[in-house]
């Protein structure tokens, strides 16, 4: 077992916030010049998310420690980033700490100059950086420069009946067996649901395509997804929906396919393990008592699953308390915290806290394995890892919609793969910074 690291002091932490010698000074460590009155409180932009209102509740102990007051508002996601790219366009200083997607958004922040550079800071032994997860640590590098430290992390989980099957499928050939025997479409019911959405599917798509050996672009940084791991992987996946799937699948993001699930008219359901709470609540569930909980199952490559982290927290590259900001990520990103914050169901980033049963006790058992195997298996991207990720998105899942429709993948996938050359051209070139 890894043993925990050691927790944040208040020594420590006046420590990271002393600057020249006061909290309230700025050091020449990108924070600007000139003095912050104390009064000035520490303002946190982050999503409404579980964690997020886990941490606000802990706010007050902060504040202790560190002798600053503290502002965080909550928005939708889309929001929220609607909120940085019209403040941080305007170098805005409004905003210490932003709470960001790092796949999603990283990339783009940094050569735009929004983030300030952490890999000075995360050396810090207190905070034990080696102790989170190798996989979604990766992701808050770019550059070679440390942009961001993830807080909750994500995997996908095979949901499935208990009352349908002795136990669950362990290769994705009995997973789309099992679908197409357990499909009856005259009474409503369906081996498999899942997201069918074009841009929205690419997420959970992602394991299949790893599992089958491939990924979005090459080592070379080349398309991949015309390669015959992706096409088999996108035939797969494409024969699942189509076959053992609801009618309107490719109509269907998390908030279409989920209910179906919980209503009982699946058997099986790929997706983030984090809406797992979904499945036991009796007022929108009806499979609480029947619903069970995997690892995702090996393809030709093996067991391949994401393990991401979908949310990071990181400091404003304008911000004028950037000791101050750096300090709070410390605090509500260190083992004490995220020990603490995981033991009440909200998974975290650490090597530590997975390898502590006292912090998994919080999910249900067969979960929290899954949880684990995923973690140990895992790869920490689910998307293309580009500038403009919505357009990848959305022409790497055109093949997707294809195969759902029970149309030439092949083809589809010739068409998807030339046209998302031609966007790595374009977006490798607004890359560089």
């Amino acid at each position: 077992m890894t043993s925990t690291p050691p927790a944040l002091t208040r020594r420590a932490l006046l420590t990271a916030t002393a600057g020249a010698g006061t909290t309230a000074a700025l050091t020449a460590c990108g924070s600007g010049s000139g003095a912050v009155s104390p009064d000035t409180p520490l303002r946190i932009a982050a999503v409404n998310h579980v964690w997020s209102q886990a941490i606000a509740k802990r706010l007050p102990e902060f504040e202790a420690l560190s002798g600053r007051r503290v502002s965080m508002q909550m928005l939708t996601a889309d929001q929220l980033g609607s909120s940085y790219n019209v403040k941080l366009n305007a170098s805005a200083t409004d905003i210490d700490v932003m709470m960001l997607r790092p796949l999603q958004d990283q990339l783009l922040f940094a050569r735009n100059g929004w983030l300030a550079d952490l890999s000075d800071r995360v050396t810090d032994p207190a905070f034990a950086w080696d102790d989170v997860q190798a996989a979604v640590r990766e992701r808050s590098t770019t550059r070679g420069s440390i942009y961001s430290v993830p807080v909750v992390t994500e995997r996908p989980a095979l949901y499935y009946r208990k009352d349908l099957m002795a136990a669950p499928p362990q290769t994705l050939d009995d997973l789309l067996e099992q679908a197409l025997t357990l499909t009856d479409r005259d009474a409503g019911t369906f081996g498999y649901v899942g997201r069918g959405q074009r841009a929205g599917a690419v997420s959970q798509w992602s394991s299949f395509l790893f599992s089958f050996g491939g990924d979005f672009t090459t080592d070379d940084g080349r398309s991949g997804i015309g390669s015959e791991q992706a096409r088999a992987a996108y035939a797969y996946y494409g024969r699942l929906l189509h076959e053992a799937g609801p009618p309107g699948a490719t109509n269907m993001s998390l908030e279409q396919a989920m209910p179906i699930f919980a209503q009982g008219k699946a058997a099986f359901y790929v997706d983030a393990d984090a809406i797992y709470t979904n499945f036991l609540d009796p007022t929108i569930s009806t499979v609480t008592d029947t619903v069970g909980f995997a690892p995702f199952p090996a393809g030709p490559a093996g067991a391949v699953p994401y393990n991401v982290p979908s949310w990071a927290l990181a400091v404003n590259g304008f911000s004028r308390l950037q000791d101050e900001a750096w300090a709070f990520l410390q605090w509500a990103a260190g083992p004490e915290r995220v020990s603490e914050i995981q033991s009440a169901g909200i998974p975290g980033a650490r090597t530590s806290v997975w390898a502590d049963p006292a912090t998994t006790a919080a999910f249900p058992p067969e979960l929290a394995e899954a949880m684990r195997v995923n973690t140990e298996n895992g790869t920490g991207h689910d998307r293309p890892e580009v500038i403009q990720v919505g357009r990848a998105r959305d022409i790497v899942g055109r093949p997707l919609v294809a195969g759902i429709l029970g149309e030439d993948v092949h083809l589809a996938a010739d068409d998807a793969d030339a046209e998302f050359a031609d966007f790595l051209v374009r977006d490798n070139r607004q890359q560089e910074f």
